[in-house]
């Protein structure tokens, strides 16, 4: 057994998020989103926020990775780059109301904002405008306090920027390389704030695998026939890790 495997190993409720990042892959497969909203609530119950928020950017590298060149051939640049910069601005902020903030605190934040995002999917709510620039911005803001603060990044993407009117390749070309820019972000303010726990890059390498199998899977699987069946079903999977993640029932 490999030196770094030991430690990983007794981590405290590591099966359990092995089970639970498999899920998230099956569902990120059918549907494209909702790994961190299944993920971060169900890890909170064993992990300081931190660990979780590490974990959960660096579990993606490679999925995300994979996604990029494209993403970089079909993005406008100058939107995404708005938006990073802004979300500079403000995910210190929200690594400093982590490290200031009760856990419990914290995990409740993570629980009413998965609950809310679920509610607004299960409805069909979304922003149907134009996003100009000060709307991008505002993205950008809140995205990153949010994501420095819980390691939820997609909520203000998914409900007000993807469902706007530019064409679908374009928004989510800016959403992938987004995204990516904003993880890379949060982890150097997760180091330089001290907050970067080198054991917990092992357990994002062990969680990585089942993620990136279960997402092959889910992908494979994927009939365009059933995605009403396959959305509800990931709803149901997010509703259960939020109801299951909520400090009321530790």
């Amino acid at each position: 057994m490999p030196d770094w495997l030991a430690p990983v190993l007794d981590v405290p409720g590591l099966g359990w998020m092995v089970l639970t990042i498999a899920a998230a892959g099956i569902v990120r497969g059918f549907t494209g989103f909702g790994t961190a909203l299944i993920f971060v609530p169900v890890a909170g119950q064993f992990l300081p926020a931190a660990d979780v928020i590490l974990i959960i950017t660096l579990t993606g590298v490679a999925s995300t990775a994979a996604l990029l060149p494209r993403a970089l051939k079909d993005a406008d640049k100058a939107e995404v780059g708005l938006m990073a910069l802004c979300a500079m601005l403000t995910v210190p902020f929200g690594v400093y109301l982590l490290t200031t903030l009760p856990e419990e605190t914290i995990r409740w934040s993570v629980t009413v904002i998965a609950g809310v995002t679920l509610l607004a999917l299960v409805t069909g709510w979304r922003y149907r405008g134009t996003v100009g620039r000060p709307g991008l911005a505002a993205i950008g803001l809140a995205a990153g306090v949010l994501g420095g603060l819980t390691g939820l990044t997609g909520p203000v993407v998914i409900l007000f920027y993807l469902a706007g009117l530019k064409a679908a390749r374009v928004v989510r070309a800016n959403t992938i390389l987004y995204l990516a820019l904003l993880d890379a972000v949060i982890i150097a303010n997760l180091i330089l704030a001290g907050l970067s726990d080198s054991g917990m890059i092992g357990v994002a390498l062990v969680l990585g695998v089942p993620y990136f199998v279960t997402t092959l899977i889910g992908q494979r699987l994927f009939d365009p026939k059933y995605e009403r069946t396959y959305r509800w079903m990931a709803y149901a999977v997010i509703a259960v890790a939020v109801l299951t993640g909520a400090p009321v029932f530790d």
